[in-house]
């Protein structure tokens, strides 16, 4: 008899990174995955286009949890999880990643005392004032199974004390790694984004400022854009505006000399990081992105996960300094890198998928 998983799935990047698990467990045919939608990140390139051109599974359930506070919202998934866990009754949760979903689909398990696996395990900015922070430090704690990406995720376990504790922690690299080698391969044929904006490789910068840390800051919001306004002097910058952001600079009635774009799916996104010179971000994903796309990347935050990433030189990270993200900016154009260090593993997916099997038995 087939074990049951249910994956919780709140975000677009969480859709593509949990695909390269669900390919894994289609191919091996021993584990029936329910996939639940809670709908936290509303996102208008999620259609069902995005589900058949990206090869994911569409999932069984939308919660539609969207637009409340913290509190309120993960709340709002507590409750409705649970009943899909109770009509369900999975053998194991998966999660994944930092989000409101992620604690609120750990948390429901816990409580029902089923398993729970969490993919990207013991990531620490160690900013208590991040949300992200505190799902994943409450996550980890009351998951079965820490799949971590990194040897430094492994360390910030150990040195929490996991050593001691019940939960199996595991280095199983980095799932995202997979994703993009998988989808590398076709978004030239899916994206005309290149040809659409007239750019030219590797003449162009590719920018995205969306955290919540620097669009609350208006301070830091307007020295980060008169940043790349400068770069944009040597390089053309584009930048898919994030609504969050969108809101505030025309709220302040705020312009700047960069061309900026509607929000993107995926396919475009890799194309752009494809093509462009550098990346300049305050997301976590796409400092790993630019990485796998062999692109140096400039981390407009005052800290980052991905600590491997500036250790190597292929990070700097500047918070909101202008001045700090044009020498950046420099320094990066004389650099050569060796972008085939091995930072988070090969076959993820397999790796993951075999620790489930593991832990299921």
């Amino acid at each position: 008899m087939k074990k049951k998983i249910v994956t919780i799935l709140g975000a677009r990047p969480q859709f593509v990174k949990a695909a390269v698990l669900s390919r894994v467990i289609a191919k091996h045919n021993k584990i029936e995955e329910i996939i639940v939608h809670t709908g936290q990140h509303y996102d208008a390139n999620m259609s069902e286009i995005f589900f058949d051109e990206m090869e994911i599974p569409k999932p069984k359930y939308n919660l539609a949890i969207n637009g409340l506070s913290h509190g309120a919202m993960t709340g709002q998934m507590l409750i409705k999880i649970e009943e899909v866990l109770q009509k369900e009754k999975p053998d194991m949760v998966v999660v994944y990643g930092d989000t409101n979903s992620t604690l609120a689909g750990a948390l429901a398990a816990t409580k029902m005392d089923i398993k729970v696996a969490h993919v990207e395990a013991g990531l620490r900015s160690f900013n208590m004032r991040m949300p992200e922070e505190i799902n994943r430090i409450l996550t980890d704690r009351i998951s079965s199974l820490l799949l971590c990406p990194t040897l430094t995720a492994m360390d910030n376990l150990k040195h929490e004390g996991f050593n001691n504790l019940p939960p199996k922690v595991v280095n199983s690299g980095d799932i995202m790694k997979d994703a993009v080698e998988f989808y590398s391969e076709f978004s030239e044929k899916k994206s005309s984004i290149i040809k659409k904006l007239n750019l030219i490789n590797n003449e162009f910068v590719l920018a995205t400022i969306h955290r919540q840390e620097n669009t609350d800051n208006l301070e830091s919001l307007i020295a980060i854009f008169n940043g790349l306004q400068e770069i944009n002097k040597a390089k053309q910058v584009v930048l898919p505006l994030h609504p969050r952001t969108k809101a505030v600079l025309e709220k302040n009635n705020l312009k700047f000399n960069i061309t900026t774009i509607n929000p993107i799916g995926y396919f475009d996104m890799l194309e752009l990081l494809k093509n462009c010179n550098l990346v300049v971000t305050d997301s976590g994903g796409l400092q790993k992105e630019a990485f796998f796309n062999k692109k140096h990347c400039i981390v407009a935050r005052e800290e980052t996960e991905w600590v491997e990433l500036v250790s190597n030189g292929f990070a700097k990270i500047i918070g909101s300094n202008s001045t700090k993200m044009l020498e950046a900016f420099n320094e990066f154009q004389n650099s050569k890198a060796n972008f085939s260090i091995n930072l988070y593993g090969n076959n993820v997916g397999e790796h993951i998928y075999k620790e489930l099997i593991n832990v299921l038995k």
